[in-house]
C-alpha cells in the first residue's frame, strides 16, 4: 500500500517564487533540536486558571515588542503592519498581474458568507464553502492534501492552539506516544510562546493556522498576505521553525487564497471528516459531538478505511475539545491500524523551511512501530530532541472547567 503514498515534498520543492525566500530574514532565539521550557506554574500546572494566567516570556527566548507587529486577534494589516518597510518589501516582490481574477467573497446579514450568485455546477474558483472542491482549477498553485493515502489510518491533527490550559492534554498526548498536526493560530503563538514551544519539544507536526482566524476569501489579497506572513513569523520566533502548511479557518478557501498561499510556499491541508468538536456545549450538545466520534471510529472497523485513511477535524480550542479528545483516543487508536500525524501519513519529511527537523516517512513510521512490538504507543520521533518517557500524570478534572475569559476566543 505504501505506493499510493504521495510525493509531496518533491512536487514542493518545484514552485518556485520570487519570495520563496522571504523567511530567511526571520530570527528565533530556540534551538527547536533542544526546547528547553522555563519551569513555571504555567507550563507545569493542571489548575485552568493557574496555567492560563499571562506571564511575560524570557526574553532571551521570546522577544516581542508590540509595535513590531499586527494587533493581536485582529486583522494581520492592522497597527500600520500594511506600510512597513518590512511588509511592503515583501508585497511589492509578488507579481500581482498574475493573480487570479477572483472576487473577495461577502457575508450574509445573519454572518455567514454569501455564495449567491456562485457558479456551483462549474465551480471556477474551487471554493470549498460553495462546494467542498479541494483540487484547484488553477494552475501554479500548490494542491490542497485533504486526507492520509494510506489504508485504516487516522490523520492526527488538532487546531487553534496554543491553548493556555493543554498541558494535561500534550501530557496525555504524550504518554500515548502520539504525534498530532497541529494548527497553530498566530495570535495565540504570540499570547501563549511556551505552549508553541511545547508543541515543537513533544514532536508534533506545527503548521498555520493564519493569524486571526477569519474566512480567508472575505479578505483582500493584502491582507492575506498579511494574515500568512506574520503567523510564519510569529511561529517561527517561538518555535524556531517556519512551516510550509497551513489550514484555511473554516475551509474557506479558493484559488485566489490558494495562489497568494503559494506565493510564500504554503501548501492548505483540509479534512475529510470533520466532528464538529468546537460547537460542543455551545451550538450543538456534547453528546452529538460523541455521536460524531463514534461514527468515525467505526469507520476504522468497518471496511469504510480499506483503501483509504482520513484526516479528522479537531480542536484543542478549549477543555472540552481537549477532554473529549482524551476520552475518544484510546478507542481509535484501537479501531485504526495507524494514528500519525499528517506529515508522515503524507510522506512529507520536512514539513519546515529550515531542513533542522525531520520527520518518518510513512514506511519508516510502519517499520519502527513494527519493530518496537507493534504497539500504536511506539511512534518514530522526529530529530527533535524529544523526551519519549511517558507522562504518569492523567487529565485532571480541572481541566474539563471551560473558562469564561476563554469563551470569546471560540473560533473553529
Amino acid at each position: 500500500m505504501y505506493s499510493k503514498s504521495i510525493a509531496v515534498a518533491a512536487a514542493l520543492a518545484s514552485i518556485q517564487t520570487a519570495s520563496a525566500a522571504y523567511y530567511d530574514s526571520f530570527t528565533s532565539s530556540v534551538n527547536p533540536l533542544n526546547v528547553t521550557l522555563p519551569s513555571l506554574p504555567q507550563t507545569t500546572s493542571y489548575d485552568v486558571a493557574t496555567e492560563c494566567t499571562y506571564y511575560s516570556p524570557d526574553p532571551s527566548l521570546f522577544s516581542f515588542t508590540a509595535t513590531q507587529w499586527p494587533t493581536i486577534w485582529q486583522t494581520a494589516t492592522t497597527n500600520g503592519m500594511n506600510t512597513s518597510t518590512e511588509f511592503t518589501t515583501l508585497y511589492n516582490s509578488i507579481n500581482w498581474a498574475n493573480a487570479p481574477n477572483i472576487a473577495v467573497r461577502t457575508f450574509t446579514a445573519a454572518g455567514g458568507i454569501s455564495t449567491v450568485g456562485y457558479d456551483t455546477v462549474n465551480d471556477p474558483d474551487c471554493w470549498w464553502t460553495a462546494t467542498g472542491c479541494t483540487v484547484p482549477k488553477l494552475a501554479n498553485v500548490n494542491k490542497d492534501i485533504f486526507n492520509c493515502p494510506e489504508p485504516e489510518t487516522w490523520g492526527l491533527s488538532y487546531d487553534d492552539g496554543p491553548n493556555c490550559s493543554h498541558n494535561a492534554f500534550y501530557d496525555f498526548l504524550k504518554q500515548q506516544g502520539l504525534k498530532a498536526s497541529m494548527f497553530y493560530i498566530g495570535s495565540n503563538v504570540m499570547d501563549w510562546p511556551y505552549g508553541a514551544m511545547r508543541g515543537v519539544k513533544d514532536g508534533h507536526h506545527i503548521a498555520s493556522h493564519t493569524w486571526s482566524h477569519q474566512y480567508m476569501t472575505t479578505l483582500s489579497n493584502q491582507e492575506l498576505l498579511a494574515e500568512f506572513y506574520y503567523t510564519q513569523k510569529a511561529i517561527k520566533l517561538a518555535t524556531g521553525l517556519t512551516p510550509r502548511f497551513w489550514r484555511a479557518p473554516y475551509g474557506d478557501v479558493d484559488d485566489r487564497v490558494r495562489w497568494i498561499a503559494s506565493q510564500l510556499n504554503l501548501t492548505c491541508i483540509l479534512w475529510d471528516d470533520d466532528t464538529n468538536d468546537w460547537e460542543a456545549g455551545f451550538s450543538t450538545p456534547v453528546q452529538t459531538v460523541q455521536n460524531n466520534y463514534n461514527s468515525f471510529i467505526q469507520m476504522g472497523t468497518n471496511g469504510s478505511m480499506a483503501n483509504t485513511g482520513n484526516i479528522i477535524l479537531t480542536h484543542e480550542i478549549n477543555n472540552t475539545t481537549m477532554q473529549l479528545a482524551v476520552e475518544n483516543l484510546p478507542s481509535i487508536i484501537k479501531s485504526y491500524k495507524h494514528v500519525i500525524n499528517v506529515a508522515t501519513c503524507q510522506n512529507i519529511t520536512y514539513p519546515y523551511f529550515e531542513q533542522t527537523v525531520a520527520f518518518p516517512s510513512f514506511s519508516q513510521y510502519v517499520a519502527s512501530n513494527t519493530s518496537a512490538g507493534g504497539s500504536a504507543a511506539n511512534v518514530t520521533s522526529t530529530t527533535s530532541s524529544v523526551s519519549s518517557a511517558a507522562s504518569s500524570v492523567q487529565m485532571n478534572t480541572a481541566v474539563v472547567v471551560l473558562m469564561a475569559a476563554l469563551a470569546a476566543l471560540v473560533v473553529q
